[in-house]
């Protein structure tokens, strides 16, 4: 029976899965934007990984970048043929993020230590489990002797810790130059292993749009002991960060409880430093505001409204406002009914007997870039939810139980 062997194989993988999760993160795949060298070395070590294991069929397309050695960053897309035309992507991305504060780990980021059946390091689980699993469950037909029914498309994409620009949004912009082979479909089944709960029951179909804004306040310079000389600029931003944030209760009113929170959010967040000294009136002053935007309302209906309150600031102080977009991204949500909606659902019900939910979620990932170009993504995996905090760690268990689903996906020969 096809599923015992698929399935025997994903479960006589541990030993594996340990192995290739130690391999990849000794290989800092961090992005230049965060002083590294980015994500080819190990690109290139994963390449020779899947080729010793079978998997041969490798293409590259790379993304100019002259901040990195050599010039490039990789996105690699690795195809198992399938019975048929039907095709199934499963996208995980190879940069990772600092280790941060070394003092807070109990052992080396980049050295892989398994311990009562989890793997910890930087990376382990933020995006190597869904990597592992894809490829585990890949293996696993091959080493079966076994076609899926589907075509499997894996495909490890650079930069998407930073936003993707050398990434998925590159290769979505070069797709009409690259074979017809390695294009996305309308039909296509699109899963990215990025995100979840340890339950495994939350599948993220949409998004919050997102608005990263840097707001710069000039007002008028003058000492502290004659304040009504100046205009403070500092004192002006502070009233207008509250009355921003005040919006959320004010204008953007709505509910929508497929997200948690269910509400719009407008949070003030990074403040730059102004005047050095205590007694002098500060003349200029920056902060950045996070906002997460319920689908309802567009972004340039929320720029709107705080165009609005900028004038309102400036009249009543005396200073000038501008504003910088730093990030901005609207996201289509993937419809309740996709296929792939449906077909992931039944898998988690088959392997992990949990009765899985569409969600929606207030961060950013690669999926609205798909979704955007009416693409049904959606992204779910198992996970213990550690990513990006120190002591990141993974179990052993649901990179093997999330191949499984992953199989399924694939599809099972009858």
């Amino acid at each position: 029976m096809s599923r015992n062997a698929v399935f025997g194989k994903i479960d006589g993988a541990r030993a594996e899965v340990v192995a290739l999760e130690t391999l990849l993160s000794s290989i800092p795949a961090i992005s230049p934007d965060s002083g590294g060298q980015g994500e080819w070395k190990k690109a290139l070590a994963l390449e020779s990984w899947l080729k010793s294991a079978g998997i041969g069929d490798i293409a590259w397309y790379n993304c100019p970048d002259e901040r990195v050695p050599g010039g490039k960053r990789p996105n690699l897309i690795a195809t198992i043929q399938g019975q048929s035309d039907s095709r199934v992507w499963l996208m995980s991305h190879l940069d990772v993020v600092p280790p941060g504060e070394l003092s807070l780990w109990k052992t080396d980021p980049f050295t892989v230590v398994e311990k009562d059946g989890l793997v910890y390091g930087r990376v382990v689980e933020d995006n190597q489990q869904g990597m592992v699993s894809s490829i585990i469950a890949s293996l696993a037909f091959l080493r079966s002797g076994l076609k899926p029914q589907r075509t499997v498309k894996l495909l490890f994409v650079a930069d998407e810790e930073m936003g993707s620009d050398y990434g998925i949004q590159y290769l979505l912009k070069v797709q009409s130059s690259i074979p017809e082979a390695d294009r996305f479909r309308p039909d296509d089944l699109i899963l990215i292993p990025d995100g979840g709960n340890a339950q495994g029951s939350e599948i993220e179909v949409a998004e919050k749009n997102l608005l990263w804004l840097k707001v710069v306040t000039s007002g008028k310079q003058c000492h502290g002991s004659v304040p009504d000389e100046g205009n403070n600029a500092f004192l002006a931003a502070s009233d207008l960060a509250l009355r921003l944030h005040d919006l959320e209760k004010s204008v953007f009113t709505a509910r929508d409880a497929l997200f948690c929170p269910d509400r719009t959010t407008l949070s003030p967040t990074k403040k730059e430093a102004n005047v050095p000294n205590i007694n002098t009136i500060p003349g200029e002053d920056v902060f950045y505001m996070d906002c997460r935007i319920l689908p309802v309302y567009p972004v340039a209906r929320v720029l709107e409204e705080f165009a609005r309150v900028f004038s309102e600031i400036e009249d009543l102080y005396g200073v000038k406002i501008s504003s910088q977009i730093m990030q901005r991204v609207e996201s289509l949500p993937t419809k309740i009914d996709a296929r792939i909606l449906k077909l992931l659902t039944a898998a988690i019900k088959d392997v992990y007997a949990v009765d899985a939910h569409p969600v929606g979620i207030g961060g950013g990932t690669v999926a609205a870039f798909l979704r955007n170009l009416g693409l049904e993504a959606v992204v779910w995996c198992k996970i213990e939810e550690n990513a990006h905090q120190p002591n990141e760690a993974a179990k052993l268990d649901n990179i093997l139980g999330d191949a499984k689903v992953m199989a399924l996906l694939m599809g099972l020969p009858d």
